[in-house]
């Protein structure tokens, strides 16, 4: 089923691109397109860290540092000593228990943890023109930029669905950007990521096009927001996906497996297409509002400080 605002053919978004402007092309299957991909992106990650530190630094001088509220000393959980931690965090009394070293983390410290996830399916690959960044290579650019800007500010960040905890500082970073680049990262398709267990309190950043159906949205905020996190959701979208500015007969090239879409004259459904487009985002609002998160819209042809103002923002009044 394509992911669209609306079930109707006449109305799914430019995610499907417009064979005039963009031709379709086959894709390789299983390991090889997670390599192309995985190759493609390590080769862009040099570019894209000084991109994100730019845009992170440009921000940076417009806001202050995020407030947030004591929540005490109270035991969260124990994990496996890892290097790096400090000896001085290691649970002697739980590590005797069993073989391996425990180390003890309390709910203050997690509550400081960001996880930042981005969309990495095929829709995210559309851009209505070649002068324009990908969806996918703006929310990269943008998840990238949020955890400089959050490390600066001494908070613990990581990637959801990574399996890998929170870490702060440069040492934060560089792991999050490797994990970028990972083989297994490029080859995701899930337009959502997956509910997971978090610490309470700690926040989560959702960046994607969120064209995904209402209901399979609410699932995941719903499962978030009831373990007790905080969150924001992104909507990356391109400028043709907001306004279908296509006339006369265009022929419309799924990314995501769907079949063509031939449309006689696009200017005769363009006002249909907007209104369904137009739910999503209000359907989108209202689940966010329902769940205390932010939601905000952010549109490829605009500067992504614009969008990094906008969620430090949000951010900042959660942490009042």
């Amino acid at each position: 089923m394509p992911r669209s605002p609306g079930p109707t053919s006449t109305s799914q978004p430019a995610t499907s691109q417009p064979a005039t402007s963009q031709p379709a092309t086959s894709q390789p299957a299983g390991t090889l397109l997670a390599r192309h991909r995985a190759e493609e992106l390590a080769s862009a990650l040099p570019p894209l860290l000084v991109a994100a530190e730019r845009v992170a630094a440009t921000v940076a001088q417009g806001v202050h540092g995020r407030r947030r509220v004591g929540l005490g000393e109270t035991f969260w959980q124990f994990r496996r000593y890892q290097p790096g931690d400090a000896p001085s965090m290691i649970d002697w009394r739980q590590s005797a228990k069993t073989q391996p070293v425990y180390v003890r983390e309390n709910e203050w410290e997690a509550a400081q943890s960001v996880w930042l996830w981005r969309d990495r399916s095929a829709s995210m690959d559309f851009r209505s023109a070649a002068a324009l960044p990908t969806k996918r290579e703006r929310a990269d650019l943008l998840t990238l930029a949020t955890a400089v800007l959050l490390a600066r500010g001494g908070e613990r960040v990581a990637l959801l669905n990574s399996g890998v905890r929170p870490d702060h500082g440069k040492t934060a970073i560089d792991r999050l950007a490797r994990l970028m680049t990972d083989p297994r990262s490029a080859a995701a398709s899930d337009p959502l990521p997956a509910v997971e267990p978090l610490p309470r309190h700690a926040q989560v950043v959702l960046f994607g096009d969120l064209l995904s159906p209402l209901p399979d949205i609410h699932a995941t905020v719903s499962g978030l927001s009831g373990r007790g996190l905080r969150g924001h959701l992104v909507q990356i979208l391109d400028p043709a996906e907001e306004t279908l500015p296509y006339d006369g007969r265009v022929d419309f090239q799924g990314l995501e497996g769907e079949q063509p879409l031939l449309v006689p004259r696009v200017e005769a459904v363009r006002d249909a297409y907007r209104e369904r487009l137009k739910a999503q985002q209000d359907g989108l609002a209202a689940l966010a509002r329902t769940a205390g998160w932010s939601f905000a819209v952010h549109r490829t042809d605009r500067s992504p400080q614009s969008a990094l103002l906008t969620l430090w923002g949000a951010m900042a009044m959660e942490a009042v």
